[in-house]
């Protein structure tokens, strides 16, 4: 037998990065920051904008962990929330109800918040698009959830199959959303510079005429290929 947990157990004092760094990721392709980061960095495929919502943003990450049918922490992450903030609802991929609605989302974009993930559901469709508030999600239905606990605000939180840590930046457009952790941000922003050289000489080629990728003429030259031509 355990003890019960608190309702909320909440990390009040966040270290935010600079608000210089979450600005050099601003206008960035999610694509792009996951080449400079080896790859990966994207949440689950299906965490998308809602149809009709803005489906670009950029920001420093509040995680919230939400129980099943629960949202209480995300209502203390939403109190609780900077300007610039985005509110990233850990739910453990729930998927029996939403874990927020029009309402809630709107006094997070009241306090300045730059926009919200989940890894669960959204209800309130028409109204949050009316928002014109970022709001990430896997989908959306009407069923309702309840505020009872336990949850943690602040914490690091596992969201959409990575972790994610308060302070973190998070990028979404609608190709998804990519989590860049703290320790990694100048280290990203100085290979997005490589990235982009690599990406914009790639494209001046496929305009003028490229008919296949570069490498792979070697490749087809060389014995790591078998032709079986009949």
């Amino acid at each position: 037998m355990i003890d019960d947990p608190p309702l909320l157990t909440i990390r009040r004092h966040i270290d935010r990065p600079d608000r210089s760094f979450v600005d050099g990721f601003a206008g960035v392709s999610t694509s792009f920051i996951v080449d400079a980061m080896a790859g990966r960095g994207a949440l689950d495929s299906r965490i998308k904008p809602l149809p009709g919502t803005p489906s670009r943003f950029v920001g420093t990450a509040l995680p919230c962990l939400n129980g099943p049918a629960d949202n209480l922490a995300l209502c203390a992450a939403v109190a609780l929330c900077a300007p610039g903030d985005v509110l990233v609802a850990a739910t453990d991929g729930f998927s029996g109800c939403a874990v927020v609605g029009d309402l809630l989302l709107g006094i997070a974009k009241n306090r300045g918040a730059a926009g919200f993930v989940t890894d669960g559901l959204l209800r309130d469709l028409t109204d949050i698009q009316a928002l014109s508030f970022p709001a990430f999600a896997t989908g959306v239905s009407p069923n309702s959830p309840a505020r009872n606990g336990p949850g943690t605000v602040g914490l690091p939180v596992v969201c959409g199959g990575l972790p994610v840590a308060a302070g973190d930046i998070v990028v979404g457009d609608p190709d998804g959303v990519v989590i860049v952790p703290r320790a990694e941000i100048g280290a990203v922003l100085a290979g997005l510079a490589a990235v982009r050289a690599s990406e914009a000489k790639m494209l001046k080629a496929v305009q003028g005429g490229l008919k296949e990728p570069g490498f792979m003429a070697a490749i087809l030259a060389s014995d790591r290929v078998r032709y079986v031509d009949e």
